[in-house]
């Protein structure tokens, strides 16, 4: 039987009533607050964005360590007094291997950490080790590394360090040596801790 469309709207309220429509879902549809109960938290950010994040916020720190706020000048009126305060009879000629030692080992420590969070992102949510993986984390970080060098060039109070740049990529190589060994101690730990037959 056909609809009466142009009748419909002349029925009383009461006879108003749709027909049967098996096909429809009689659930009504869920609102916001269900869907995102029901959808896991990490599906409304992308992928590229959650693998990326740490990496990209770390590269940022190295950016604003290379300002004129940290240059050597700054850095040794904020140290000096806290090794003053434990060692009273410190100088300055004895504190300056000091804080040369701390300014290497950041720059170590910073591209150490850069390349983990790199291999990290390059992986993404895949599994295990692979070297392309730790290989392109390497010269990601071992590149901005060389740009780093240059961003520093054109800050007056900083100089631009060849050597710099290779203490750096060194931090990175030992980063990705260090995440080698950990992947490879997990897939054998395992097989080792089996009970023998």
């Amino acid at each position: 039987m056909p609809w009466p469309y142009g009748k419909f709207a002349q029925w009383p309220r009461e006879n108003r009533k749709l027909p049967e429509q098996p096909w429809r879902n009689p659930r009504p549809a869920p609102n916001l607050h269900e869907i995102r109960q029901r959808v896991p938290a990490k599906n409304f950010l992308p992928q590229f964005l959650r693998s990326w994040w740490p990496a990209l916020l770390w590269a940022g720190i190295i950016f604003s360590l290379s300002t004129d706020s940290f240059s050597s000048e700054h850095t040794a009126t904020i140290f000096f007094p806290f090794f003053h305060w434990m060692m009273p009879a410190l100088t300055l000629d004895q504190f300056e291997p000091i804080h040369f030692f701390i300014r290497k080992s950041a720059h170590f420590t910073e591209y150490f950490v850069f390349c983990v969070l790199l291999f990290r992102g390059v992986r993404a949510e895949r599994i295990g080790w692979r070297w392309t993986w730790a290989l392109a984390a390497l010269s990601i970080a071992a590149g901005y590394s060389a740009l780093d060098e240059v961003h520093q060039a054109f800050v007056a109070s900083r100089t631009a360090s060849p050597w710099d740049s290779l203490l750096d990529s060194t931090g990175a190589f030992i980063a990705t040596v260090a995440l080698f060994l950990w992947f490879r101690f997990r897939r054998t730990a395992p097989s080792a801790a089996a009970p023998a037959d």
